[in-house]
């Protein structure tokens, strides 16, 4: 029966190996759903930085003038 996610294969070197082998074995989980967590939160985390430097751009034209007050947004 094939498998319902599709597959990554990676290689590691021997010490991220054993970070990896480690958090997994603490958390009790199998060390494959340990590294798909981790790289959920790495992705996570580059998409924070990317909407970061999106906002400071956007923060770089802001014009309090032209800005809609609290009531005219909320009517």
């Amino acid at each position: 029966m094939p498998a319902k996610n599709p597959r990554i294969n990676i290689v590691v070197e021997k010490p991220l190996y054993s970070v990896i082998q480690g958090l997994a074995e603490a958390d009790g989980l199998s060390m494959s759903t340990m590294a798909r967590d981790l790289i959920k939160e790495a992705l996570e985390l580059r998409e924070d930085v990317a909407l970061s430097v999106f906002a400071e751009e956007r923060e770089k034209t802001f014009d309090k003038d032209k800005a809609l007050k609290h009531e005219q947004v909320w009517e």
